[in-house]
């Protein structure tokens, strides 16, 4: 058995102290290896590895016990709940069909769709395009019901006249793209980056604002080197990992 070993974390000094430092340690628990100790450091050591006080370092784990993530017994020391779940590994591992299975055992409501113009993040995917057909879905866990992301999708005007939002609700994008549209994907770009929940984000994931999340964005292009497709996903922090492998030649 591993020890457990937090994840690092830079301080935003304009948030509590010892949010931040709950919410770091608790996609480090939810995130931790299968063979992980349940047992953590001493306050101590934990306050030492975060640079924050004991105090703070209290106040943060006080948190997570009455979240039910953790116990804490005089002398023994502070634990794992052993139904804490786990995160769930998303997997890119370089294949079209690896990323459209990704959404499998999720159930997905669509949220809206409509033309709309070029958001400023990704207009540089779409040079001299005005407008594109946006479609918005929030997903669910198959089993708990429970918010695990929400996405969105900007894609060509003239990709989208052959899309029928209702496959949406059965399919990823990738998979209306590739074998119901038929666009010959060559290739797809994946960009995955920590940022803070904006409202919007916190209230369809069910998570509390400013609260960490893993922002994906994933760039379709067609054979002919055009983007067809850009994808937004806004992961909830606490369920997801990514995986990347690299093979050696």
């Amino acid at each position: 058995m591993t020890a457990f070993a937090p994840d690092s974390l830079v301080l935003n000094r304009k948030l509590p102290l010892w949010y931040q430092v709950s919410q770091s340690l608790r996609a480090s628990i939810l995130g931790r290896a299968p063979d992980a100790s349940l047992r953590l450091p001493t306050e101590e050591q934990l306050a030492a590895h975060y640079g924050v006080s004991v105090l703070t370092m209290r106040q943060a784990l006080k948190e997570l016990e009455q979240e039910g993530l953790i116990s804490r017994h005089r002398r023994r020391g502070t634990f794992i709940e052993p139904g804490a779940r786990r995160s769930t590994p998303r997997r890119l591992l370089g294949s079209i069909d690896a990323i459209v299975a990704q959404q499998s055992g999720e159930r997905t409501t669509v949220l809206g769709h409509g033309a709309e113009p070029v958001p400023g993040e990704i207009a540089e995917h779409f040079p001299g395009v005005p407008e594109v057909m946006a479609y918005r879905r929030l997903r669910r866990d198959g089993e708990s019901d429970e918010p695990t992301n929400w996405a969105e999708n900007a894609v060509l005007p003239e990709v989208a006249a052959s899309i029928d939002p209702a496959d949406l609700e059965r399919w990823p994008m990738t998979k209306i793209l590739r074998d119901v549209v038929g666009v010959r994907i060559s290739r797809i770009t994946d960009t995955v980056e920590a940022r803070l929940a904006d409202p919007e984000t916190a209230a369809l994931l069910q998570v509390p604002l400013l609260s960490p999340i893993l922002h994906y964005t994933g760039v379709t292009y067609d054979e002919g080197g055009r983007v067809v497709d850009v994808a937004r996903i806004r992961y909830r922090g606490d369920r997801f990992s990514f995986t990347v492998t690299v093979e050696a030649q």
